[in-house]
């Protein structure tokens, strides 16, 4: 902050605020995430026989959003140390570049989700040649050089010394402030706008399509949509008003407001890995057909009963089954 005798001042964050929002957060956001993604993770690779360009979309999903999972723990460990880095400075410059990696990643593949999902209800007809296993593959793989390309800039900053600390995760001079500024907008084109404007119009076109359909497939590709919106916009939104307060030198009562609306809307955009595999359940019948599959194996197996009683078991059930298919007129 630049006063009226030319000298400058550094604004003091308060990292109370800051410490405390992320350690609740990434507290339950790890475990929630990693372990429900893994679960996905396990079930798409061994327990999908039918692969589908849903399906390698998903997995990288999981594999993304396991890796964003993967950086919270040594987040968690700083933050609890007051903001102390223990580990060496090419790991700092490695959790930094990992964590938006796994973010900008998710956000793509999403996007990637939402096309298939237009393809499929909006031009059935040209579905199968357009889709493709090796053609779903081939763009996972360039999303992953794409943004790993666009984030090796956060590997020149690393650790940086504050108040007798090694501080990490954190911007040490205004050369560095300058670099995230011009890094930010590179993010938000990339990793938000043209997204967002892609699922936009694949989900506006899919419901128009879905309306004389059914009513619950409608509100499945609502939720999806607001879902994203709720993650990313905000914490978009935040980080870049933020920075320009900072790099413009505002303020600092306005700087200290800002950054509480930024740790916020990071948490919303965080917990993002914890909402996923719920599209994966929802969204995706191969997952569905794979978790009832697993489900009905464990309970065949357990069930140790005499052969015949098992036997009739389930003649009772393929006739329940057959009964719960009938038209509702043939039952009357």
């Amino acid at each position: 902050l630049l006063l009226s005798n030319g000298l400058t001042v550094t604004c003091e964050e308060s990292e109370d605020f800051k410490y405390l929002a992320y350690k609740v957060t990434y507290s339950v956001v790890f475990p929630i995430g990693f372990i429900s993604n893994s679960v996905a993770l396990f079930v798409f690779l061994c327990h999908t026989p039918e692969k589908s360009a849903n399906t390698v979309f998903m997995t990288n999903l999981a594999i993304s959003d396991v890796g964003f999972s993967l950086t919270l723990p040594f987040r968690l460990v700083y933050f609890f140390k007051g903001g102390q880095w223990d580990f060496p400075d090419w790991f700092c410059r490695w959790c930094v570049f990992s964590f938006y990696v796994n973010l900008y990643t998710s956000v793509l593949f999403l996007t990637g989700l939402s096309i298939l999902r237009y393809i499929a209800v909006v031009q059935p007809f040209r579905n199968k040649s357009l889709v493709t296993i090796r053609r779903a593959s081939l763009s996972c793989f360039a999303i992953w050089i794409f943004v790993a390309c666009l984030s090796t800039p956060f590997l020149m900053s690393g650790t940086s010394m504050r108040d007798e600390k090694t501080c990490c995760f954190e911007p040490g001079n205004n050369k560095s402030w300058k670099r995230i500024f011009i890094l930010n907008y590179v993010g938000v084109l990339f990793g938000f706008v043209i997204p967002f404007f892609i699922i936009l119009i694949c989900y506006g076109c899919i419901i128009c399509e879905l309306i004389k359909g059914e009513y619950s497939q409608t509100m499945n590709t609502r939720r999806h949509a607001v879902t994203f919106l709720l993650c990313f916009l905000p914490y978009h939104v935040a980080r870049t008003v933020h920075l320009h307060a900072k790099v413009l030198e505002k303020n600092c009562q306005v700087i200290e407001f800002l950054l509480k609306v930024l740790v916020i809307s990071l948490c919303m955009a965080a917990s993002n890995s914890c909402f996923n595999p719920l599209l994966y359940y929802f969204a995706g019948e191969t997952f569905r057909k794979a978790i009832i599959r697993r489900k009905t194996a464990s309970w065949t197996y357990s069930c140790k009963i005499h052969p015949g009683t098992r036997l009739k078991i389930m003649g009772f059930y393929s006739i329940a089954k057959k009964e719960l298919r009938r038209p509702a007129h043939d039952m009357q």
